[in-house]
């Protein structure tokens, strides 16, 4: 018998009767993650005319306190707007404990007492959240790579019209802005470079600065920054208006692998195009600091091109485009998993956005510092 605990999960649809049902599924546990009351008050606070609060529990497995808590929750939102509680609808076992909890009414004079947890709970129950987290990414990269193999053996649930449109989007589409920001980006290293080594008389290596540093670094980083804000938004985005809407839910209904037929697509084309994006960042880079070098430090065009390709290596160079694959695989993922995981409410489209966002940018940051870890300690 399978006892791994599932993720308690809350739908909210409007009845043929005009009540408002909650959809209750997996194992309600006193743990952290419940979802709570938000959800319903909002709903009920948009209109809509709902009388009465019912319950679908055919999805519900295992329950406890944390169940009778939320219960006891919807009945005193259904007192305090004059709604029909229609415990009925509830598991037999449920409906008897609410009823004995109205047997003795609360004393409107009762004192009430206010304990926080101990600091040693708080922890723990934030260890396990931040281990449930990190479970369940380890989880979805694991289908991602099944699903890169059964689509390198033909057997993948999966069109390549989908990838291609993907690819475009975030391809041609993202080269004004990346143009953009890394000219700037040139600009500024090669302005900074300028005020400091013009001092020691070695102004002609500005060229080497804005090579080494446009081809290794700040290329693929400030890509892969921009890829983020633009297209991993966009990924969560949309996936978590599809999860709003049950639309991979439907898609699981017909057999059909969500990571295979959504995320797939959107990570090969983020594979194929931010090394392209990289190489464009670099050049455009360069010509920004062969802009302030040219105009301030009266450089000749020859000298400058000709210093900046000495300074760049071959080493360099693929080191810069290979992480800049790797990026696009971390806002792949990171965008795919927060939409999948996103609420089914309008306001967990922006949470979800939003964590994307920021889980994707400290992602590409600390993997870049484990990146120069590691090419420091090979010399490369």
């Amino acid at each position: 018998m399978n006892c791994e605990p599932t993720d308690a999960r809350l739908t909210l649809r409007r009845s043929e009767s005009g009540s408002l049902l909650l959809e209750l599924a997996g194992d309600w546990l006193a743990r952290a993650g419940l979802p709570g009351i938000d959800s319903v008050e909002k709903e009920l606070a948009a209109g809509g005319g709902a009388s009465a609060i019912e319950f679908n529990t055919i999805g519900l497995r295992r329950w406890n306190s944390g169940l009778m808590t939320f219960i006891l929750k919807c009945h005193d939102l259904c007192q305090n707007n004059k709604l029909e509680f229609r415990v009925e609808t509830l598991p037999v076992a449920v409906a008897k404990l609410i009823g004995l909890s109205q047997v003795v009414p609360e004393k409107k004079d009762a004192v009430r007492m206010v304990t926080h947890a101990p600091i040693l709970q708080r922890v723990g129950e934030s260890a396990l959240k931040e281990w449930s987290g990190v479970k369940g990414m380890l989880a979805f990269t694991g289908e991602n790579v099944l699903a890169f193999l059964k689509m390198l053996r033909g057997r993948a649930q999966f069109r390549w019209a989908d990838a291609f449109l993907v690819m475009q989007e975030c391809g041609p589409q993202a080269l004004g802005i990346v143009a953009l920001i890394n000219f700037l980006i040139g600009l500024i290293l090669a302005f900074v470079g300028a005020t400091q080594l013009t001092r020691f008389g070695a102004s002609i290596y500005v060229a080497d600065l804005v090579g080494i540093a446009t081809v290794r670094e700040m290329g693929c980083i400030m890509t892969g920054i921009i890829i983020c804000g633009r297209t991993g938004a966009a990924f969560a985005a949309q996936l978590g208006t599809m999860k709003v809407n049950q639309e991979i839910e439907a898609f699981q209904t017909f057999g059909i692998s969500p990571v295979e037929f959504l995320v797939l697509p959107r990570m090969i084309a983020l594979i194929a195009m931010m090394p392209l994006l990289c190489l464009f960042a670099d050049l455009i880079s360069i010509a920004g600091g062969f802009l302030i070098s040219t105009a301030m430090l009266h450089i000749t065009p020859a000298l400058y091109i000709h210093r900046t390709i000495e300074a760049i290596t071959l080493t360099s160079f693929l080191l810069g485009v290979f992480k800049g694959m790797y990026f696009g695989v971390l806002i792949a993922l990171t965008g795919c998993l927060r939409g999948i995981q996103c609420g089914t409410n309008a306001a967990a489209v922006g949470e979800a956005t939003t964590s994307a966002v920021v889980t994707g940018i400290t992602a590409i940051i600390a993997s870049d510092g484990l990146f120069a870890v590691i090419c420091n300690a090979l010399h490369i």
